[in-house]
């Protein structure tokens, strides 16, 4: 299973390192102390929205433009971890025809007299 704050953590790593920027300089800047940066960084902890918004403050890269990575390695790892058939929908979303409903009754859980036709 892939966890989030693993993957939200990667992404806000690979930023810093593009920018060739140390943990010491981005904790200072996004005023979190260097361990806690460390273990969001590790997917060890669970970045606050206010937390998560501040490091991106301080690398200078859009909130959305790191959620938008994070979706895009979730979906990505979804592909990789879940089979998936051309044209079947996925099992939550399948019906059989004994869940289908038949008279008024089964669709509403009572018999009223105004949907039955005259």
């Amino acid at each position: 299973m892939v966890l989030l704050r693993q993957l939200l953590g990667d992404v806000l790593r690979q930023l810093r390192l593009r920018q060739g920027r140390t943990l010491r300089e981005v904790s200072a800047a996004a005023r979190v102390s260097l361990g806690y940066l460390s273990e969001v960084e590790r997917g060890q902890k669970e970045a606050s929205s206010e937390l998560l918004s501040s490091i991106c403050k301080a690398l200078g890269v859009p909130l959305s433009h790191v959620l938008r990575d994070v979706a895009d390695q979730l979906a990505l790892a979804e592909l990789q971890h879940e089979p998936v058939m051309a044209g079947a929908p996925p099992e939550h979303e399948r019906i059989s025809a004994e869940s289908i409903p038949e008279t008024p009754e089964e669709i509403t859980g009572e018999f009223r007299a105004d949907m039955v036709a005259a």
